[in-house]
């Protein structure tokens, strides 16, 4: 169990690195987008295209964002029964949506998650909301809604299987999955 205590502040001390980045983004925590469905609720495609090809950060992307990113670094974090996007992930975003915008054949997935808290249904609301809105930061930074689509999976998939709090805010989180 000490190693789930680790984990936060391990990512914490890498978020807070990838945050060094003086430039602003402006994120609307009200950014509601679409209700959802039972079981996986899906908007967007995934489309045709390769990963793209070359571009300012390289052809697989960087530390920070595109394909090549660190686990760390595709990953969203959000705070019990929230979806806006917290002033800490502005670096990783634009990292990533200056990715998509210099590989207009980049495609990428957000999944949404949720704890076990609250009802199925309610979840995969929450997973929808959560991932619409990184998509409007990754909009807002250069991504075009073609590149991205976002599925929300509830509760149905934790990182962590557990009932405390460590295990509930690591379940509450959108995955950003690069592909074709």
């Amino acid at each position: 169990m000490n190693a789930f205590k680790l984990v936060p502040t391990v990512l914490a001390c890498a978020l807070l690195a990838a945050c060094a980045s003086t430039s602003k983004s402006t994120v609307d925590p009200a950014a509601d987008a679409g209700g959802a469905g039972s079981g996986g609720a899906a908007t967007g495609g995934m489309g045709d295209g390769g990963m793209g090809s070359g571009s300012a950060m390289g052809g697989a992307g960087s530390a920070l964002g595109g394909p090549g990113a660190s686990q760390e670094n595709r990953i969203v974090y959000f705070e019990y029964d929230r979806f806006d996007v917290k002033s800490e992930y502005e670096a990783v975003l634009q990292a990533h949506g200056r990715y998509l915008s210099g590989n207009p054949g980049a495609r990428v997935r957000l999944e949404g998650h949720a704890d076990e808290r609250g009802s199925r249904e309610y979840n995969i609301g929450l997973g929808e909301k959560r991932a619409q809105a990184v998509k409007q930061v990754l909009l807002l930074q250069g991504a075009s809604a073609d590149q991205l689509a976002t599925v929300s999976y509830g509760e149905e998939r934790p990182a962590v299987v557990g009932s405390d709090d460590e295990a509930w805010s690591l379940n509450r989180r959108v995955e950003l999955v690069y592909g074709p």
